[in-house]
């Protein structure tokens, strides 16, 4: 037993035997050169032992600058960047079996996720009944999904619950300015999990980010560019395949945000990343659950609701709601209160979703020309929008804008029919329709409003065959490259086509404008207070927005859930 500890320590600290050795050797040689220097120096005039004497610090002080620089450069560029050490090695970040802490339970909104996950669990930790059935230990586990959905965190929560120990890595590590660098990094990590496999039985390694070093090989180019990449890829191809004679219980996890088919074919293949596990944002229960769970760190009001702070943060992800509960408590500290109140969450999900107060004093006009133009948007969304409701209205500057008004479904919806995409369009013409007619014209805040109206009417005839001349089809399929540079050549459609398809988008717009003036011209006194309140509070939440409408009698018209 002593002998195979010996062994695989010598596996992992190889390098560090070897320059101990050579120092203590190098030591003896010097303590050997000193005891002939003296003997030497003994038999010497008195004056030349002076002068002898005399030069020994500067000689002695010099030789250790030397031979620290040359030591430095030497192992640094050579003999570690051979063997995957020193640069090589520069940014890796191991992280050790025991100190990774998280816990299955510890895994909040991600139920579905965390069921097919188990099942991989259970394969690892099973290993005897899977052999028995001739099956094989699986070798990788891809997670794919979008930024702070938590794939990290459960790579963490997979390797306690294994029990395996952990080394962690991240796709950018293995790419240098040296060729060989990322080779020789891939090489040197899974020699560690080899030995770590031997000493504790598996082990599991950790690659964030592997889009980096996993896209489809290049070309060679110019001096040698794209070499390094494809020795870096060819490497972990090698690695997963596992060509050694003994076959080690290594799992690799991977994650990526970046969808698979943009990764390199041959790693994509079975036999390599076995299990694909797709981490996307939470739903509904999922959103309520992660509200309840980053609350319970904090001291929070009782009477918070974490249903309907579920319902406002649609199209959160866990990193997205952990970051909104951790800034409303900031907020809380800053007004000094003692306990997160709603208050101090919805102004975190400002903060979110909208940006930063801008610090900038608008003047009179400009305060009222914003309420008006928000009022439409939210009076319009109100009475037109078949899944929304208005979160929020406000005129205070938020990063590029004057003011906002929210509207957001209570749950994801997946599937988007006619009725979602003009109703938006309708929305968007709000703001236009509202300025005309409370001030006879219009100023430049519909810019972004008319792009978005006329990027969804145009989007809904040339590819959703939503256009009232009947034309189908998705015309972006014709479209070819040309030209220079990737840069996007004729489409092959006739000309009398292409007005058509542009007369059905100019005739969504007008539709829907004609409408939007019908419903503003007779809510016109709605209009008036919705404007006048908001110059009043400046920014009016979900409940005030209900309450306004019920104010004035209007219901919210039962439409299509789609």
């Amino acid at each position: 037993m002593n002998k195979n500890k010996i062994r695989r320590y010598l596996k992992l600290h190889w390098i560090k035997v070897l320059i101990l050795s050579i120092a203590s050797i190098l030591f003896i040689i010097l303590i050997f050169l000193i005891v002939i220097g003296l003997k030497n120096f003994l038999t010497l005039e008195s004056f030349y032992k002076k002068l002898t004497l005399a030069g020994i610090p500067l000689q002695l002080y010099l030789s250790i600058i030397t031979a620290f620089v040359f030591a430095s450069i030497y192992m640094s560029f050579h003999y570690w960047f051979l063997f995957g050490g020193g640069f090589a090695k520069m940014g890796q970040k191991k992280v050790k079996a025991q100190e990774v802490d998280v816990k299955w339970s510890d895994v909040i909104g991600m139920e579905s996720i965390k069921r097919e996950t188990q099942e991989v669990i259970n394969l690892i930790k099973d290993r005897t009944s899977l052999k028995k059935v001739g099956g094989r230990v699986i070798k990788g586990l891809l997670m794919v999904g979008p930024p702070g959905c938590g794939k990290t965190y459960l790579a963490k929560a997979i390797a306690t619950e294994t029990q395996m120990p952990f080394l962690a890595a991240v796709g950018s590590e293995f790419i240098g300015m040296f060729v060989g660098v990322g080779a020789a990094k891939m090489k040197s990590l899974f020699k560690e999990a080899r030995v770590l496999a031997e000493i504790h039985g598996s082990c599991l390694i950790f690659i964030d980010e592997i889009d980096t070093i996993a896209r489809p090989r290049v070309g060679v180019s110019g001096l040698g560019g794209g070499m390094s990449y494809n020795a870096t890829v060819n490497q972990l191809l090698t690695e997963l395949d596992g060509l050694r004679q003994v076959e080690n219980n290594i799992v690799v996890v991977a994650a990526t945000n970046v969808n698979e088919d943009e990764l390199d074919p041959a790693l994509m293949r079975a036999g390599r990343f076995d299990r694909k596990i797709y981490v996307g944002k939470p739903g509904l229960d999922d959103r309520k659950k992660l509200f309840e769970y980053y609350l319970a760190k904090a001291e929070y009001d009782s009477q918070i609701n974490t249903g309907v702070l579920a319902k406002k943060a649609v199209g959160f992800s866990p990193a997205d709601i952990s970051s909104m509960v951790r800034e409303a408590s900031l907020i809380a500290v800053r007004n000094k209160r003692d306990k997160v109140i709603f208050k101090d969450l919805s102004e975190a999900y400002d903060r979110v979703m909208f940006g930063l107060k801008r610090e900038i004093t608008l003047s009179e006009k400009d305060k009222k020309w914003t309420a008006y133009h928000e009022a439409g948007h939210a009076i319009i969304a109100y009475f037109t929008h078949p899944t929304d409701d208005v979160i929020k209205a406000s005129i205070v500057p938020r990063k590029g804008m004057l003011g906002f008004s929210s509207h957001r479904p209570p749950e994801e919806t997946y599937t988007r029919s006619k009725g979602w995409y003009l109703a938006n369009i309708k929305t968007a013409l709000g703001g236009y329709v509202a300025e005309k007619l409370k001030f006879g014209t219009t100023s430049s805040g519909v810019d972004e409003d008319f792009s978005n109206a006329f990027w969804f009417a145009h989007h809904m005839v040339w590819r959703w065959g939503m256009g009232e001349s009947g034309l189908l089809g998705n015309f972006y399929a014709l479209a070819r490259q040309g030209g220079w540079w990737g840069q996007t050549g004729s489409m092959n459609i006739s000309e009398k086509t292409k007005e058509k398809l542009d007369d059905d988008s100019q005739k969504i717009i007008q539709d829907c404008l004609k409408e939007v003036e019908e419903i503003l011209a007779r809510e016109k006194e709605l209009l008036e207070y919705f404007a006048q309140e908001l110059l009043k509070k400046e920014e009016l939440e979900y409940d005030e927005i209900v309450e306004i409408f019920k104010k004035h009698g209007k219901e919210r018209p039962q439409t299509d859930s789609l």
